[in-house]
């Protein structure tokens, strides 16, 4: 089956479609003019997926993922790094690995005390002020992911179909070599209404209103030897950390 491409929003498209169905779609040109990143800086933080350590919390027993986790509070004006902490979920959003407490190796320091990454959560954060049409102090968890077909399949999202618990998700492609697959598909949480396509764009990113729609990824397989698929996902929460009242930090 023919991947289907994504029809892309206009940076000035997002706040009206974030509204009106729940997410929105740019291309790498567009997340460019909506972050003020230059798409040669964001570039810079690509090499960081060859160096990912292996998911060792996989429940399906797959070792086809790789990652590396960072939090920071966010506001459009600045970015506070906190103390390394697990990632946990509630069972009611991630049927799998709910219930937790993931701890994932940190994201290189250099990465996160970049000003591309700064700048990079600091827009995102104003895209996301002006959705829920207030300023305010985000909960940003980042995951570098990198899917492999070590195994002839890897699974981008192994709980399925789910929302994250947070507010707002940004699911930015980083690469794809030498697999099929990895269809991103967005329902609408309460309605019968749904949409896939692939993001095959080095920095296109699909932005999502967490309570408005659920997403998935659908499998990777190998066109190649050493076929794989990265991403970034920046999750934003207000008013703290999923599972802050549970974990302690290291």
């Amino acid at each position: 089956m023919a991947a289907l491409p994504p029809l892309f929003n206009l940076p000035d498209q997002v706040l009206p479609a974030l509204h009106g169905r729940g997410y929105a779609v740019l291309d790498a040109a567009g997340v460019a003019a909506l972050t003020a990143c230059p798409l040669p800086a964001l570039d810079v933080l690509r090499s960081d997926w060859h160096d990912l350590p292996p998911d060792a919390h996989l429940k399906d027993g797959g070792r086809y993922r790789r990652r590396r986790h960072a939090c920071a509070v966010v506001t459009a004006n600045a970015v506070q790094p906190v103390p390394h902490r697990a990632h946990w979920q509630p069972v009611e959003y991630n049927a799998l690995h709910g219930g937790m407490s993931r701890w994932f190796e940190p994201m290189h320091p250099a990465t996160v005390n970049s000003p591309v990454w700064h700048q990079l959560l600091q827009a995102l954060a104003a895209v996301f002020d002006g959705a829920v049409a207030t300023a305010c102090a985000w909960h940003v968890e980042a995951h570098q992911f990198r899917i492999d077909t070590t195994d002839g399949i890897g699974r981008p999202t192994p709980e399925g179909a789910h929302r994250d618990g947070v507010d707002f998700v940004a699911v930015f492609l980083i690469d794809r070599v030498r697999v099929k697959g990895g269809e991103t598909r967005v329902f609408e949480a309460d309605g019968p209404n749904g949409q896939r396509f692939t993001l095959s764009e080095p920095w296109s990113v699909l932005l999502l209103d967490d309570a408005r729609v659920i997403h998935e990824s659908t499998p990777i397989q190998p066109v190649g030897e050493g076929g794989y698929r990265d991403t970034l996902v920046l999750t934003y929460r207000r008013g703290d950390f999923q599972g802050e009242q549970t974990l302690v930090t290291k």
